[in-house]
């Protein structure tokens, strides 16, 4: 005999054709078609060649839909119950990283398997989120307003973000401070305490710019003047800028990219790759790809919205936040708006694991839609 919330759990299950039926085919649709862009990108990056970079994107990208569609049938409490366990197996990751990682661009970031490096500090952007969303779900209002219930997730989110930042990686460190922040603003987390940390991190930052690397510190010199130093730390943002500029409106045409196809611009595959599309498909390329991972960002937000768990709302809202990042952090970095930082961008900059954890968080978003009338109880029973 079944007990009453194992008998309820199993009327709230559906079936893999009505998971399939529930899935969000425009959400679905935008994010092939900015993945085709991107590979359509580095077919250009490569002067014309599917090889090195174009073919092993399209590979990683159809492996990476498989996993987004596996992730999108799993029952949203599943999430809810391996979380943590998922969480502190990613932290473990991070720290085999800081005792023996791959060194590689002078930072320690990757483990590597022979065929395939791992970024444990992608995999923890989303650990991170759902972490904090089971937190946050099984806690009461007056837990979240007191002090000593903030400490647990401040602490969940500071330990990564401090093994990240000594790899170094101050970007992606930055990025789950800032996914958490807005975590803790959505789940109402009262504003004078973001009034204090704020405060707080204006009088450590004085402290914070001794123990910066050298070349973090002539990122924001070089940020705050480019012209310092422009056949070295300010040649990346100096050449970004030639080649947005002289694409104009409309573009110098797919394939006939001077700055990139020259050489003269660096990264053009990776970090800088939004710089090339600019300069090919002028400023109509730019903005068109803005509207698709505005799309795309307005579907993730959306979910959020019509869930019935607050799990799945805080899970939605992180998830899409931490896209967000990912998108405005590369384009104002490329626009010389903020100092250059090592951000791709998603489903367009070349890259095994951020193609791995963005379609994984994507796959994660569809079952918070599917699951939306799935009701998640304080504690992950399943």
């Amino acid at each position: 005999m079944y007990k009453p919330y194992e008998t309820s759990f199993r009327a709230q299950r559906m079936s893999i054709k009505e998971k399939l039926m529930n899935i969000s085919f425009w959400y679905v649709f935008f994010i092939c078609l900015l993945a085709a862009i991107g590979v359509t990108m580095l077919y250009s990056a490569a002067n014309g060649s599917w090889s090195p970079w174009a073919i092993n994107q399209l590979m990683r990208f159809g492996v990476g839909l498989g996993v987004m569609i596996v992730f999108a049938l799993i029952d949203i409490r599943l999430f809810m119950r391996y979380a943590y366990v998922f969480y502190f197996f990613t932290l473990i990751l991070l720290f085999v990283v800081e005792v023996g990682g791959h060194v590689g661009m002078g930072a320690q970031r990757w483990i590597n398997f022979g065929f395939f490096k791992l970024q444990p500090s992608e995999l923890m952007k989303i650990a991170l989120v759902l972490a904090l969303a089971r937190y946050f779900h099984a806690s009461s209002l007056q837990s979240i307003e007191s002090v000593k219930g903030m400490v647990p997730p401040l602490l969940l989110a500071l330990v990564p973000a401090g093994l990240v930042i000594i790899q170094p990686d101050l970007g992606t460190g930055l990025m789950l401070i800032m996914t958490t922040t807005a975590i803790f603003f959505c789940v109402g987390v009262q504003i004078w305490k973001f009034a204090v940390l704020g405060i707080g991190a204006v009088i450590m930052a004085p402290i914070a710019w001794h123990f910066l690397h050298d070349y973090q510190k002539n990122r924001v010199l070089t940020f705050l003047n480019p012209e310092r130093d422009p056949l070295g730390a300010g040649y990346h943002i100096i050449q970004s800028k030639i080649a947005l500029g002289s694409g104009g409106v409309f573009g110098k045409g797919f394939l006939k990219g001077t700055q990139s196809h020259l050489n003269f611009l660096p990264e053009k595959h990776t970090d800088f790759i939004y710089t090339m599309l600019s300069e090919e498909f002028g400023m109509i390329g730019a903005v068109a790809v803005i509207l698709i991972n505005f799309c795309i960002i307005a579907y993730g937000y959306s979910f959020a919205f019509k869930s019935s768990s607050y799990f799945g709302k805080i899970l939605a809202i992180g998830l899409t936040t931490n896209y967000f990042l990912y998108v405005f952090i590369n384009t104002a970095m490329v626009l010389g708006l903020i100092p250059v930082v090592g951000i791709p961008l998603p489903l367009i900059s070349y890259g095994g694991t951020v193609m791995l954890s963005i379609m994984t968080s994507f796959g994660i978003l569809l079952s918070v839609h599917i699951n939306r009338n799935i009701s998640v109880g304080k504690e992950s029973s399943f």
